[in-house]
């Protein structure tokens, strides 16, 4: 039995091979640094909340993963003991709100030692506004935003246990090697494997998807002209800068609670609904009914994988192909049937997807793409049987970029805590997607999912039309 440290060692899962796919792209690893913090508007008990950090860690495997390479380069895995931390704390009161979530800006930008060294920073901060709380920095290649907001949650429900009268001890998070051993018996080989790799192939060779522009075939135009191939259906989507901005669109709680009415009511999610708004938007600027969308998976189904920790995402692109006349409802139910059907294979390797589809659809050169935006619909938030025990104590969330974007454009989008309304999150290259042009595309996103759900019978080309 392979150790290190005196502990067992595993190879990488899918998940995480993935990260290291696109890193050698990216001028600096702080790519895979995810950046937040919680601060809730009362006074904190700074070391009891130490300790409850601690304990956190220690009820964590996922967040004790440790890396290492071997003598050809490869990249391994084990979980180190629970230790007891000095934890840092940061008092941004006396200065200003731009001032501290600048500092913690830098703070996200700074990368991770890879070898043998813990893949997160946690800092106690003071804040200027009277909201105190934690800054939180980890590597993506341990934790996706699900198990950190899990993590995070953790560490208050302990503080509060400790604190308040009443509030009950958390449960237990689950094992993270236990999942690990699952994911590597699906990798070698499994029936199940075989399964979703026939699913994807049969899809992928359905037909090749069509490059759609955020303001039009532009860029399409220009890789054909490029390329001397007036039939080719790729493009450069990304810029020769990974360099990076977050621009934050909110949308207020009414207007939200309109859209999750119209989920509830027809039984769909709201990432069928954003996808159907994106693919619609990318309809009315382009002109092709054929669509392809990069879509985030968390797979996190069962309760041991929600709390087991890690990193799970896997993403693969929905195609969807809707001529005009078609209902926005059927369009929306089309979408939730393919998403089910993804969501049943989706433990497949998406490098392998994306391998696979370009030897079926050769391209003249590297980097070109069908897809031209990422979605991640994240539905879990703090709230979500979690915090209720403090009754209407208020809190904030806030992400900060890393400052590195692998890829042209990537929304995420998510429920605010204060009002539970939606942020749309733009991560973007500067010199591939300008602000003013997701403002743009947010604008007529909301103009078509609000059009689509007041009035679900009316055609795709009807709701072109009237936006």
């Amino acid at each position: 039995m392979r150790t290190r440290k005196g502990h067992k060692v595993y190879p990488l899962t899918v998940a995480q091979k993935f990260h290291l796919y696109y890193l050698p792209f990216c001028p600096s690893a702080a790519v895979l640094n995810i950046g937040t913090s919680v601060t809730i508007e009362i006074e904190i008990d700074w070391d009891l909340l130490a300790k409850s950090i601690n304990k956190a860690y220690a009820r964590s495997e996922g967040m004790r993963i440790r890396f290492a390479k071997d003598k050809e380069g490869n990249w391994y895995q084990y979980v180190a003991d629970p230790e007891e931390m000095k934890i840092e704390f940061a008092d941004f009161s006396k200065g200003t709100m731009e001032e501290a979530e600048s500092t913690m800006q830098q703070w996200t930008t700074v990368p991770f030692k890879m070898e043998d060294s813990q893949m997160s920073r946690i800092v106690m901060i003071q804040m200027p506004d009277g909201f105190n709380g934690i800054y939180f920095l980890v590597h993506h290649m341990i934790a996706d935003a699900q198990s950190l907001i899990c993590f995070m949650k953790d560490i208050i429900e302990l503080y509060c246990n400790e604190k308040y009268e009443g509030v009950p001890y958390p449960k237990d998070m689950a094992s993270y090697i236990d999942q690990l051993k699952k994911d590597l018996d699906y990798e070698a080989g499994s029936k199940a494997q075989l399964r979703d790799i026939e699913f994807f192939q049969r899809e992928i060779e359905k037909g090749e998807p069509i490059y759609n522009g955020i303001h039009g075939t532009d860029k399409l135009e220009a890789a054909r002209a490029m390329f001397k191939d007036p039939k080719l259906r790729t493009a450069f989507n990304a810029s020769d800068d990974t360099k990076s901005a977050l621009d934050i669109f909110h949308l207020e709680a009414d207007p939200t609670k309109r859209l999750m009415d119209f989920c509830e009511k027809y039984h769909v999610s709201l990432a069928c609904l954003l996808l159907m708004g994106l693919r619609t938007y990318f309809q009315k600027m382009n002109g092709f009914e054929d669509v392809s969308i990069n879509n985030a998976i968390a797979r996190r189904a069962t309760l041991r994988e929600k709390k087991s920790g890690g990193t799970r995402i896997h993403s693969f692109p929905i195609r969807t192909v809707f001529s005009e006349d078609m209902k926005f409802i059927d369009g929306v139910y089309a979408i939730r049937d393919k998403q089910n059907e993804i969501f049943r294979h989706a433990n497949y390797d998406p490098t392998a997807y994306f391998a696979y589809r370009s030897k079926i659809y050769p391209q003249p050169h590297a980097g070109l793409t069908y897809e031209p935006i990422s979605l991640t619909y994240q539905p879990m938030t703090l709230q979500e049987n979690g915090l209720t025990e403090l009754g209407d104590i208020r809190y904030k969330t806030k992400w900060y970029p890393n400052g590195t974007c692998p890829q042209g454009m990537y929304l995420t989008v998510m429920h605010r805590p204060e009002d539970n309304g939606l942020d749309f999150n733009f991560e973007h290259q500067i010199k591939a997607v300008s602000r003013e042009e997701l403002e743009y595309l947010y604008y007529y996103l909301c103009k078509i999912m609000f059009k689509g759900t007041e009035n679900p019978d009316l055609t795709i080309g009807e709701i072109i039309k009237l936006i």
